[in-house]
């Protein structure tokens, strides 16, 4: 029997619980203690007889330390829950988030400014802190660490005995409280090393001491200097405390006509930010600002830019020392021969502590050596030839839109025809050839540009459009999967409909466009969207995708969806699909979500290649 999607988030709610309570070694009666509630009640949510609420998975999340499993579970839940109807009424709002005695520091907001002058980049971190331990806290740890060459040690090692770190050069100054009752916080040393920098900033100074009691509040604000020859083109932000809202904000000249985009990496993947930076010019500074409410914890936000000024930094030989480049790692991508941004990485964390006191708040900044979707780089073969820029990134060739020609950031591609020439066969299906040589399908798809299996891209979350704001983004990336469709059954016959989502052509958004099997029938354009219920019948049919088209799978779906997805205006619509388009809209929205349809398939069930298949041009049977 099927279960319906909010009773799955149900299920997968109390499975995240219980699994962090025994991980703990806690029984549900000491859990319930620990979160001030009667000693059954854990029980009863766990057994499904209590539906949980916000205020308790705020409390289950804090006292299980749970890295915001615990609350991201409870939020798909909720989400579920309330698009069921409009009937239904939230649970009140909790007014202060709940902490169990002893958390100790909690953010309460936190201000991380990043600013270029005269060739160096100005670090400045105001903190807004809230005592919730059980101890005073006297001091807090500040790290700051570089490495120029992240993927030659022995390059950046030379490099930094060369030009070390120093703190004549940083420029390290903090203070605590506001206005006329701020007092200069002085500083500890604890690591002194070439690229790297500890220190501890003391609640106190010649006038004497000021530790930041239980039950109150302050705030702290530290900077520091770093040259641009240390510093790289990325500047990210750990989650390491509770945090209650979290300011980036990067400040740069606008002749060097910055570009700046996010990224957001939780414990499950790498995503782009899911709200969007915000700008405006300030005389001549270009000033961009992005922040969020509630940070998971554990998550890192990271920010990076390129400079297309013909005055920015970065027009110099940026070539590793002895002229090597480096190699790149496992993980990451490294930039191609002529980049002139080698891999500079900065990090700051930071403990608040009574003598030996908790865990701060990881920074991190340098330049993005892993391209993936965003960032510049040379991609390997999955992505097509020739060095090139990722999505949105700047360059010629590869990337996630395949071989042709890119435009920069968030800028259009030209897609090209299939390489080689086109011919057909007796199921009416053009076939392309190269050099003589028929090519695989998967191929074809390549080089008409779909993002194949493989990708990063492929296994995140799409953003979702922040509407009507960013209506013209919505209705630029609906254009570019119309065009694309419009390409692809040129050359293939599509009997059974066809769909695609943006991530398959290289764009991390919310955004599908699906074709109905009927000949002539409108396209449905899905913005934003998410099933919120589904018939208990179902049936089991093969389904290809254009990012895995060498093969066919036999996938089980629903005969009958409900989405609710919205409108370029922002208003959100539910509407019904049933049988081809219930399964066609469905293969959409796992694109969307990170998922392909293998990830459904019976795990004894065997993939079928498409020179087996036996239904091409023929429509789903009901």
């Amino acid at each position: 029997m099927t279960t319906s999607p909010v009773e799955r988030a149900a299920d997968q709610f109390v499975s995240a619980l219980a699994q962090w309570r025994v991980e703990r070694g806690m029984t549900k009666k000491q859990l319930a203690a620990r979160m001030g509630f009667d000693p059954s009640y854990v029980s009863h949510v766990e057994g499904r007889r209590h539906k949980p609420t916000e205020d308790f998975a705020r409390r289950a999340e804090a006292v299980l330390a749970a890295g915001g499993a615990i609350w991201q579970r409870f939020q798909e839940y909720d989400e579920l829950r309330h698009a069921r109807g409009a009937a239904l009424h939230r649970d009140p709002p909790v007014p202060v988030q709940w902490m169990p005695p002893g958390t100790g520091l909690i953010v309460e907001q936190e201000v991380a400014e990043l600013t270029y002058t005269d060739g160096a980049y100005r670090c400045r971190i105001r903190r807004a802190l809230y005592n919730a331990g059980v101890e005073p806290v006297t001091r807090y740890l500040v790290k700051i660490a570089v490495d120029r060459y992240p993927h030659d040690p022995a390059g950046s090692n030379r490099h930094h005995r060369q030009h070390p770190l120093s703190f004549e050069e940083m420029d390290l100054r903090a203070v605590a409280g506001e206005g006329g009752a701020a007092e200069p916080m002085h500083w500890r040393l604890k690591l002194d090393r070439d690229a790297a920098k500890e220190v501890w900033l003391l609640f106190a100074n010649d006038h004497g001491q000021f530790p930041l009691y239980p039950g109150e509040r302050t705030t702290i604000e530290y900077a520091y200097t770093v040259g641009e020859e240390k510093w790289g083109q990325w500047f990210q932000r750990a989650v390491r405390l509770p945090t209650r809202n979290l300011t980036v904000r990067l400040n740069f000249p606008v002749e060097f006509e910055p570009q700046v985009w996010g990224v957001e990496t939780s414990l499950a993947a790498e995503v782009p930010v899911r709200t969007p930076l915000e700008r405006h010019n300030d005389a001549e500074r270009a000033v961009f600002e992005w922040s969020t409410d509630a940070p998971l914890l554990n998550a890192r936000y990271r920010l990076e830019w390129r400079f297309r000024g013909e005055s920015a930094p970065g027009s110099g030989d940026g070539a590793a020392p002895r002229g090597e480049v480096p190699a790149p790692s496992t993980r990451d991508v490294a930039a191609p021969a002529t980049s002139t941004h080698d891999g500079v990485r900065a990090w700051v964390s930071h403990d608040g502590v009574p003598g030996t006191f908790g865990e701060g708040i990881p920074v991190s900044a340098g330049v993005a050596q892993s391209a993936g979707a965003y960032g510049p780089g040379q991609h390997g073969e999955e992505h097509g030839p020739g060095p090139g820029a990722g999505a949105y990134g700047p360059g010629q060739g590869g990337g996630a839109y395949g071989p042709g020609q890119g435009a920069g950031a968030h800028g259009p591609v030209r897609m090209p025809a299939v390489q080689g020439s086109v011919r057909s066969h007796a199921g009416g299906q053009a076939r392309a050839e190269k050099n003589g040589h028929e090519l695989r399908a998967s191929q074809r798809m390549r080089g008409l540009g779909i993002v194949q299996r493989g990708a990063d891209l492929l296994r995140q979350r799409a953003r979702h459009f922040q509407l009507p704001r960013e209506e013209d983004d919505a209705r630029e990336a609906v254009d570019a999967l119309r065009a694309s469709l419009d390409r692809l059954e040129a050359v293939h016959d599509f009997s059974k409909g066809v769909g695609l989502a943006a991530p398959q052509i290289g764009m991390p958004v919310a955004a599908a466009v699906v074709r109905p099997p009927e000949r002539g029938a409108e396209p449905v354009i899905l913005l934003n969207p998410r099933v919120v219920d589904e018939s208990g019948d179902a049936d089991e049919q093969y389904e290809g995708c254009l990012s895995f088209f060498d093969y066919r799978g036999l996938v089980i779906r629903p005969l009958r969806v409900d989405v609710e997805h919205a409108r370029y205006d922002g208003t959100r619509v539910i509407t019904s699909f049933e049988r081809a388009m219930a399964r066609l809209v469905s293969h959409e929205i796992d694109h969307l979500e990170g998922r392909l349809y293998v990830d459904r398939m019976a795990t004894d069930a065997t993939l079928v290649p498409v020179e087996e298949y036996g239904q091409t041009g023929r429509p789903w049977i009901y």
